[in-house]
């Protein structure tokens, strides 16, 4: 891939970068690393460019239609800075501290309220997220808040369920590092409730079993039915 241009559109340039890292940049990557300071706001202003080219394509008339006039704007600053800003930001803050009471036993946090976007047609996901973790003596135990911090970040990208709760699980596991960990996740995908087969009731729930969880159906068997009692 060529060097782009010195005026070249930011998105290139920052394409550029990944491409000649060798670093993947699908729709629920981060590529937060590769974005130099002030390239986000350059980056909203291309994007709110390109969005009002597809609101001319869709022949709505935006010079006379008070609606839809600052519509490009409000699409590029949510895609950036809202829905999708878990590929375009770094990764929160998170305190962690030693086990220093050696807690063992099965901890749970969720319902976690979580929103992310489908990659196929940009439609909204919407649910909730459980986590479970097993520690032992040399984790490293994060704040409540921060479990919630990093499913937002995690879950605001495009992306499909399945391979978003095996990210977050990821994250947590690498952070954490228990004995155990369980994540279930279950949403309402608009893709099906407002497109395709309209089907206003289905939902999708998914589960990721680590360690502890996958080898102990006890473990397993407490973990669900406590969640299922939430």
């Amino acid at each position: 891939m060529n060097a782009p241009a010195p005026d070249a559109p930011v998105s290139e340039r920052i394409r550029y970068r990944l491409v000649s890292a060798g670093c993947r940049h699908h729709a629920n990557d981060n590529i937060a690393a590769f974005i130099e300071p002030g390239e986000l706001d350059a980056l909203q202003d291309e994007v709110q460019a390109r969005m009002q080219t597809v609101l001319q394509s869709l022949v709505i008339d935006t010079d006379s239609d008070h609606n839809t006039q600052e519509t490009a704007k409000r699409v590029a600053k949510m895609f950036l800075r809202e829905v999708f800003a878990g590929r375009y930001a770094k990764a929160p803050s998170v305190t962690e501290f030693p086990n220093v009471s050696r807690l063992n036993e099965l901890m749970i946090v969720g319902p976690i309220t979580v929103r992310s976007a489908c990659s196929h047609h940009l439609c909204p996901i919407m649910g909730k997220v459980w986590i479970g973790l097993l520690p032992n003596e040399h984790s490293n135990l994060i704040g409540l808040s921060k479990y919630a911090r990093l499913c937002e970040w995690i879950m605001s990208r495009p992306q499909i369920q399945e391979e978003a709760v095996t990210m977050l699980a990821n994250e947590l596991q690498e952070r954490v590092q228990p004995d155990g960990l369980a994540l279930v996740m279950e949403a309402d995908h608009f893709c099906m409730h407002w497109r395709g087969v309209k089907d206003s009731e289905a939902k999708m729930t998914n589960s990721v079993m680590r360690g502890a969880f996958l080898k102990d159906a006890n473990l397993r068997r407490e973990f669900l039915s406590l969640i299922a009692k939430g």
